[in-house]
């Protein structure tokens, strides 16, 4: 197998752990990027397992990375939410439940509790299913003290709500209950999917108008639904997508994706979290559904 075939055949799990390291669609892509050009520079006839060689550069550069943007994180202009993705609904049920609940908005907001190190662990052993020993010499710390920091980032993870995925079909139901509501302004059917300490946060990056403190309680949460969303979203195009394992809303203005409403479950199925990605960075890679399709037609996007 040549270089370029065996980075190729290692890149989704490598994308797919950057991605979760780091928060971020495009970050992730830089940082499997550096690691292809890295590999490509590098006389691999002397590695024994390349994938291993790879898992551990990309790691690396991925810490390093984080710990850059803890800062620019603490600095951030309002609510900071992780970059969505988007995700096809392909593989067994247990299958799909394992992805969604190691992608969603949720569970990539709890992984924020944690340092890099703890965060890079924790991913490799509980997410990938890497022996201890592994992740200890990507990281480069003895075995120990490689199962200290997962059981203190395991630990961590616990202390915040539980993930729960609704199923696909109440899922519908609160995306046709959302959009009615913004529509006619009839939030019954609405108010009813939701739990009553939801919340709702925005990330506009500071670059168009949006909330920046999260709203707490189903009272304030319809207050703000009826009011100013109904006010400024009821033009917008609206098209029902898969992201992070789950499903979503895009909302389209001529062509471009102007935002993005994701959700988070509690065990009874009703919302206990609604996350709204406003910032145009954020959302640029991102496409229309129609826009997909054809382009996944073309051998794109798949």
């Amino acid at each position: 197998m040549d270089t370029t075939t065996c980075f190729e055949a290692a890149r989704p799990f490598l994308l797919g752990l950057a991605y979760r390291i780091l928060g971020s669609h495009s970050e992730a892509e830089d940082a499997v990027q550096d690691t292809f050009l890295k590999w490509h520079a590098t006389d691999t006839r002397g590695i024994d397992n390349p994938r291993a060689w790879l898992t551990t550069l990309c790691t690396r550069h991925c810490i390093d990375q984080l710990r850059s943007a803890h800062k620019a994180r603490t600095d951030y202009v309002g609510t900071w939410l992780p970059e969505s993705i988007q995700t096809e609904p392909k593989g067994s049920p247990e299958q799909l439940l394992e992805l969604s609940t190691s992608l969603s908005t949720a569970f990539l907001l709890l992984l924020e509790r944690l340092t890099p190190k703890e965060r890079a662990a924790y991913l490799l052993h509980d997410i990938f299913d890497t022996p201890y020993e592994q992740v200890a010499s990507t990281l480069g710390i003895s075995d120990q003290a490689c199962r200290k920091l997962v059981s203190r980032a395991r630990s961590s993870v616990a202390q915040g709500k539980p993930r729960h995925l609704a199923p696909r079909e109440r899922q519908m139901q609160l995306l046709d209950a959302f959009q009615e509501a913004i529509a006619s302004g009839s939030s019954q059917r609405f108010a009813a999917l939701l739990s009553q300490d939801v919340e709702l946060c925005a990330d506009g990056g500071g670059k168009v108008p949006t909330i920046r403190q999260t709203l707490h309680g189903k009272a304030d949460v319809l207050a703000f639904v009826n009011g100013a969303l109904r006010e400024y979203w009821a033009t917008y195009s609206w098209q029902h997508t898969d992201t992070n394992g789950g499903r979503g809303i895009l909302l389209v203005a001529d062509g471009r994706v102007v935002a993005l409403v994701t959700f988070a479950y509690d065990d009874a199925g009703r919302a206990s979290n609604i996350y709204i990605m406003r910032n145009p960075d954020k959302l640029a890679h991102l496409a229309p559904e129609d826009t997909r399709k054809k382009a996944a037609s073309k051998g794109g996007l798949s």
